[in-house]
C-alpha cells in the first residue's frame, strides 16, 4: 500500500501558491508576520488541508526548509505559514533579508497521509525503501528527524540516506533500537524556474 496524495493541483493553482509563498517572505521583510489569508476566497482544492514544507534555495543552495507532517491547516494558509517559517524561522539560518529575495528559488511539497513503515531489522528498511520516491520519518525515543524525497538526489544510497537520517536527528549513522519507529511519505513538489 502506497501513501495517497490529498490534491492534484493544476499548473495555475501550483504557479498561485508559489506566489502566495513569495508574497509570504515579501510580508515577513515587511511587517514581521507570515500573510494571513481569508480562506474562503479560495477555490476547494486550495483549502484541503494538507501538510506542507516550504524550501528554500539561493545559488543552489539550502536557505531553509521548515514545513509540517501533518495536516493542519488549509493547503493555502499552510504555504504562506511555511514559506514565512523557512526564511525566518530556521535555525540553521539567519532570517532572510531583502538583499537575498531575489536569489531565493522557492519549492513547495504537498506530503501525503503517513503510513507506517513495518520494519524489524535496518536491512528490512534498508529493503522496503523506494529511492527517489519516499520521504521518511524516524522517531525514537525522542529523537526525530525527515527527509522529503527530493534528498534522494544527494544521498541516492538506502544506507547513505537512513545513516544521515540518523545523525540528523543526533544519533550514529547505524543507529538501531527496539523502540525505533518510521513512516514514509510520498510528495508533490513544484518549484520556480
Amino acid at each position: 500500500m502506497q501513501p495517497s496524495l490529498c490534491v492534484n493541483l493544476s499548473t495555475s493553482e501550483q504557479a498561485y501558491l508559489l506566489d502566495i509563498a513569495r508574497q509570504s517572505i515579501h510580508s515577513g521583510l515587511e511587517s514581521g508576520r507570515a500573510l494571513q489569508l481569508d480562506v474562503t476566497d479560495f477555490d476547494d482544492n486550495l483549502r484541503i488541508e494538507a501538510a506542507v514544507f516550504i524550501t528554500l534555495t539561493r545559488f543552489g543552495d539550502l536557505r531553509g526548509c521548515i514545513g509540517s507532517l501533518q495536516a493542519e491547516d488549509p493547503l493555502v494558509q499552510a504555504v504562506a505559514s511555511s514559506a514565512f517559517n523557512a526564511a525566518f524561522r530556521d535555525h540553521r539560518f539567519g532570517k532572510v533579508d531583502s538583499t537575498e529575495l531575489n536569489d531565493l528559488r522557492i519549492e513547495i511539497s504537498v506530503l501525503s497521509e503517513l503510513e507506517p513503515v513495518k520494519a524489524v531489522s535496518r536491512q528490512m528498511l534498508l529493503d522496503d525503501l523506494q529511492p527517489g520516491v519516499d520521504g521518511l520519518l524516524m522517531e525514537d525515543r525522542g529523537y526525530r528527524s525527515t527527509f522529503l524525497p527530493k534528498v534522494w538526489e544527494k544521498l541516492p544510497s538506502p544506507n547513505e540516506f537512513l545513516g544521515e537520517l540518523m545523525q540528523k536527528a543526533g544519533l550514529p549513522a547505524g543507529h538501531w533500537s527496539d523502540s525505533i519507529r518510521f513512516h514514509r511519505y510520498h510528495t508533490i513538489s513544484f518549484a520556480e524556474n
